[in-house]
This record gives C-alpha cells, sequence and structure tokens, in this order.
C-alpha cells in the first residue's frame, strides 16, 4: 500500500520526481490516485497507462488523472517525470477554482487522461522544481501560495487544447460538478453498489435529479452511466485477469456467476467465456 508523504497529508499538495515516488512505494509503479487530483510533468518519454489503457506520451507533454483512478508508468532511463498531487480542498479557493478541476481536464469524458503539450522544458524545471524547492525552504505561506499558482498557470495553459465545443459542456458548474463527483464516488464504489438510489444518496440528492443531471452533462441516464462503467470494468476483468469467471464476478461484487453471466449477456450479447 503506497504510504501518502506527510507533505501531501499536511497542506494537501505535493510535488515529487517519478523515482521517489515509486521508492515509497515499496519499488512498485502502479499507484491508486485515490481522492487526488494529480498532474504529471513529463520530460522524458514514457507509457503511462491510466485505467488498464496504455498512452505513449513524449517529454514537453503534461498529463491530467483525476480522483479515484489506477496509474501505472512504465520504466524510464532519467526519472525524469514530475508527479503534483493536491486535494480539492487544497486548490479551491473560489468558483474559478472548483471550476478548473471539475473541468475536461480531469474528468474528460471520453478518456481517463488528458494530455496537453508544453513548449520549454528547461523552463518547467526552473518554474516548477528550482522555484517551489526555494519557496519551500523560506515560507511555508509562500510556498503553498506557489504551489497554487504553480497548478493554475499548468491548467491554464492546458485550457487552450481544450476544443471549444467541449469547454461549452462546462458552463452548468452545479450539474457539471455533481456528475463528476458521481463519477468519482461510482470509480470508487462500483464493486458494491450498483444503484442509482445509493449514489444519489452519497450527492445528498435524489436520484430523480442525478439522473437529471447526468442526462444534461452526458446525454445518459445515471442507470445508463453505471451500467456502462460495469460493463466495461467486467470486459478488462475477463481480458486482463487470470482468475476464473467466478472469481472476476465475485470480485466485481455480483452474488453469484449466474446473475454475473445474465448481466454479461443482457448488455453485451454474448457470455463471459466469448469475452475472454
Amino acid at each position: 500500500m503506497y504510504i501518502i508523504t506527510e507533505q501531501l497529508k499536511d497542506s494537501g499538495f505535493s510535488i515529487n520526481r517519478l523515482d521517489l515516488i515509486i521508492k515509497r512505494n515499496n519499488n512498485n509503479r502502479e499507484f491508486s490516485t485515490l481522492d487526488y487530483f494529480c498532474i504529471y510533468i513529463i520530460l522524458e518519454d514514457i507509457k503511462l497507462t491510466v485505467e488498464n489503457v496504455s498512452y505513449d506520451i513524449q517529454a514537453g507533454n503534461i498529463a491530467f488523472v483525476g480522483p479515484q483512478k489506477k496509474v501505472l508508468f512504465g520504466k524510464v532511463k532519467r526519472y525524469e517525470i514530475f508527479v503534483i498531487a493536491f486535494s480539492a480542498s487544497f486548490y479551491e479557493r473560489s468558483t474559478k477554482d472548483s471550476l478548473f478541476i471539475n473541468s475536461q481536464l480531469f474528468f474528460n469524458y471520453d478518456s481517463d487522461v488528458f494530455i496537453a503539450p508544453f513548449t520549454n522544458i528547461e523552463q518547467m524545471k526552473v518554474v516548477f522544481m528550482e522555484r517551489m524547492e526555494s519557496f519551500q525552504r523560506k515560507d511555508k505561506s509562500l510556498y503553498i501560495s506557489a504551489a497554487h499558482n504553480a497548478i493554475e498557470r499548468l491548467i491554464l495553459d492546458a485550457f487552450l487544447h481544450i476544443p471549444t465545443e467541449e469547454i461549452k459542456k462546462d458552463f452548468k458548474f452545479d450539474y457539471m460538478y455533481y456528475v463528476n463527483r458521481f463519477k468519482v464516488i461510482l470509480q470508487r464504489d462500483y464493486k458494491r453498489a450498483k444503484k442509482v438510489s445509493y449514489y444519489a444518496n452519497e450527492l445528498n440528492i435524489s436520484a430523480r435529479k442525478l439522473t437529471e443531471m447526468t442526462e444534461y452533462v452526458l446525454g445518459k441516464t445515471a442507470k445508463h452511466i453505471i451500467i456502462e462503467k460495469l460493463v466495461n470494468e467486467c470486459k478488462k476483468a475477463l481480458v486482463f485477469s487470470n482468475c476464473t469467471i467466478s472469481e472476476v464476478s465475485y470480485e466485481l461484487g455480483f452474488s453469484n456467476e449466474g446473475n454475473f453471466t445474465n448481466f454479461i449477456k443482457k448488455h453485451t450479447g454474448k457470455n463471459p467465456s466469448e469475452l475472454r
């Protein structure tokens, strides 16, 4: 189990080189983003796998990954990858901040990672490593302020690479906020909770309101999104796991193999064995 740094616990923010993060993780390259928002500054080529989908990311890019995601870092030569992690409570100081972290960058509806380029690698090292270290040594309050500003700069630069039609989806902030929180909770609890009412209760809204919001933002009912998530996770488990079908059904929270098989058959038209 990865041990969260004291810095992240204390302030809700941390920035570290990838090699230090891996060392802290007992040399395991696989992580969960937990409840944190993550930004990866890529200064050398790397294969990044998020939720079992691999991305070959070249040096000179930044990757944004939202909470409750499984991330696997490929091997690199120089470990010129910097990992920024921060909590919502650390970053959200205004409605604008909430809009930024609930945007397409961290909740991309087409992918679990958003990748945006930057132009000057040396400048990135100075701004986000050397300057941050200087602030950290000098004064904690200055360091926290600098960290917030650094994150905002990365987000604003990345916003230039979001298609205009996608940004327009974000204008109804309250709906967007609840839908994104729903997706985070779904990612966390899909194995044990499969009803709309559970997620609506977690969000302190009615099931009808949650469905209204998901239909507005995503064009799908909340029930459809839960089913879609379960189907995708079932397919991935059947393809990537060496477990038996019975074991996979248990792991994904189905009461028995028969219910699992019926669910797969209903929503894919195939038996589980045909998807392996």
